[in-house]
Protein backbone atom coordinates (compact mmCIF):
# COMPACT_ATOMS: atom_id res chain seq x y z
CA UNK A 1 0.00 0.00 0.00
CA UNK A 2 1.37 3.33 -0.75
CA UNK A 3 1.64 6.18 1.26
CA UNK A 4 -0.47 9.34 1.05
CA UNK A 5 1.17 12.52 0.34
CA UNK A 6 1.74 14.83 2.55
CA UNK A 7 -0.93 16.91 2.38
CA UNK A 8 -3.09 19.63 5.16
CA UNK A 9 -7.01 19.34 5.02
CA UNK A 10 -8.84 21.80 6.45
CA UNK A 11 -11.81 21.97 9.03
CA UNK A 12 -15.30 22.07 7.35
CA UNK A 13 -17.37 22.17 10.76
CA UNK A 14 -20.30 23.54 9.36
CA UNK A 15 -20.73 20.71 7.43
CA UNK A 16 -22.26 18.88 10.37
CA UNK A 17 -25.05 16.31 9.59
CA UNK A 18 -27.58 14.52 11.67
CA UNK A 19 -27.97 10.46 10.98
CA UNK A 20 -30.16 7.84 11.41
CA UNK A 21 -28.04 6.39 14.36
CA UNK A 22 -28.94 9.09 16.60
CA UNK A 23 -25.79 11.70 16.25
CA UNK A 24 -24.45 14.56 15.08
CA UNK A 25 -20.96 13.79 12.53
CA UNK A 26 -18.65 16.40 11.08
CA UNK A 27 -16.50 14.21 8.75
CA UNK A 28 -12.93 15.82 9.35
CA UNK A 29 -10.92 13.42 6.76
CA UNK A 30 -12.07 10.08 4.87
CA UNK A 31 -11.04 9.91 1.15
CA UNK A 32 -9.47 7.53 -1.21
CA UNK A 33 -6.22 9.02 -1.34
CA UNK A 34 -5.74 7.91 2.51
CA UNK A 35 -7.38 4.94 2.85
CA UNK A 36 -6.11 3.64 5.91
CA UNK A 37 -7.69 5.90 8.60
CA UNK A 38 -10.88 8.14 8.54
CA UNK A 39 -11.45 10.84 11.38
CA UNK A 40 -15.13 12.40 11.96
CA UNK A 41 -15.99 14.36 14.96
CA UNK A 42 -19.03 13.02 16.67
CA UNK A 43 -21.65 14.64 18.76
CA UNK A 44 -24.80 13.36 21.47
CA UNK A 45 -27.01 15.52 22.52
CA UNK A 46 -27.91 15.05 26.53
CA UNK A 47 -30.21 12.05 27.30
CA UNK A 48 -29.65 10.31 23.73
CA UNK A 49 -28.81 6.84 22.82
CA UNK A 50 -27.22 5.73 19.65
CA UNK A 51 -28.68 3.00 17.84
CA UNK A 52 -27.02 -0.61 17.95
CA UNK A 53 -24.98 -1.18 14.72
CA UNK A 54 -21.43 -2.24 13.64
CA UNK A 55 -18.97 -2.05 11.42
CA UNK A 56 -17.72 -4.87 8.77
CA UNK A 57 -14.42 -3.79 8.04
CA UNK A 58 -13.07 -0.88 10.30
CA UNK A 59 -11.47 -1.26 14.23
CA UNK A 60 -13.09 2.10 15.33
CA UNK A 61 -11.77 4.15 18.41
CA UNK A 62 -13.93 6.77 20.16
CA UNK A 63 -11.25 9.86 22.09
CA UNK A 64 -13.70 11.18 23.83
CA UNK A 65 -13.48 15.22 24.00
CA UNK A 66 -15.77 16.67 25.93
CA UNK A 67 -18.89 15.47 28.27
CA UNK A 68 -19.99 11.96 29.83
CA UNK A 69 -21.56 9.11 29.03
CA UNK A 70 -22.10 5.45 28.78
CA UNK A 71 -20.31 2.57 26.34
CA UNK A 72 -21.85 -0.34 25.05
CA UNK A 73 -19.98 -3.11 23.31
CA UNK A 74 -20.67 -6.84 22.12
CA UNK A 75 -22.74 -8.77 25.28
CA UNK A 76 -20.58 -7.65 27.39
CA UNK A 77 -19.09 -4.60 27.95
CA UNK A 78 -20.90 -1.65 29.66
CA UNK A 79 -19.06 1.41 31.13
CA UNK A 80 -18.42 5.06 31.74
CA UNK A 81 -16.29 7.40 30.14
CA UNK A 82 -15.49 10.76 30.05
CA UNK A 83 -12.67 13.37 28.31
CA UNK A 84 -9.73 11.45 27.74
CA UNK A 85 -10.53 8.03 27.53
CA UNK A 86 -10.31 6.11 24.46
CA UNK A 87 -13.06 3.16 23.46
CA UNK A 88 -11.55 0.54 20.95
CA UNK A 89 -14.10 -1.34 18.78
CA UNK A 90 -12.82 -3.89 16.74
CA UNK A 91 -14.59 -4.91 13.25
CA UNK A 92 -17.89 -6.69 13.66
CA UNK A 93 -18.50 -5.84 17.64
CA UNK A 94 -22.17 -4.26 18.02
CA UNK A 95 -21.60 -0.86 19.43
CA UNK A 96 -23.58 1.98 20.55
CA UNK A 97 -23.25 5.07 23.78
CA UNK A 98 -25.34 7.11 25.56
CA UNK A 99 -24.88 10.79 26.43
CA UNK A 100 -25.45 10.01 30.35
CA UNK A 101 -24.55 13.90 31.25
CA UNK A 102 -26.44 17.80 30.71
CA UNK A 103 -23.70 18.99 28.40
CA UNK A 104 -22.78 17.60 25.02
CA UNK A 105 -21.04 14.41 24.26
CA UNK A 106 -18.23 15.06 21.48
CA UNK A 107 -15.42 12.41 20.50
CA UNK A 108 -13.74 11.06 17.37
CA UNK A 109 -14.08 8.46 15.70
CA UNK A 110 -11.01 7.36 14.21
CA UNK A 111 -11.28 3.85 11.81
CA UNK A 112 -8.92 1.92 10.21
CA UNK A 113 -9.31 1.03 7.46
CA UNK A 114 -11.41 4.48 6.41
CA UNK A 115 -15.33 4.46 7.41
CA UNK A 116 -17.68 3.50 4.07
CA UNK A 117 -21.06 3.74 4.18
CA UNK A 118 -21.62 0.20 2.76
CA UNK A 119 -19.62 -1.05 5.59
CA UNK A 120 -22.21 0.31 8.77
CA UNK A 121 -24.91 -2.11 9.75
CA UNK A 122 -27.63 -1.83 12.11
CA UNK A 123 -28.09 -4.70 14.94
CA UNK A 124 -31.11 -5.60 16.85
CA UNK A 125 -30.88 -5.21 20.32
Amino acid sequence: MDSPEAQIIQARRSEEFFTDEGCFISEWSNSAEDPGLSVARARVEPGVTTRWHQLRKQTERYVILSGQGRVELGEKISQDVAEGDVVIIPAMCRQRITNTGKENLVFLALCSPRFRVEDYEDVDS
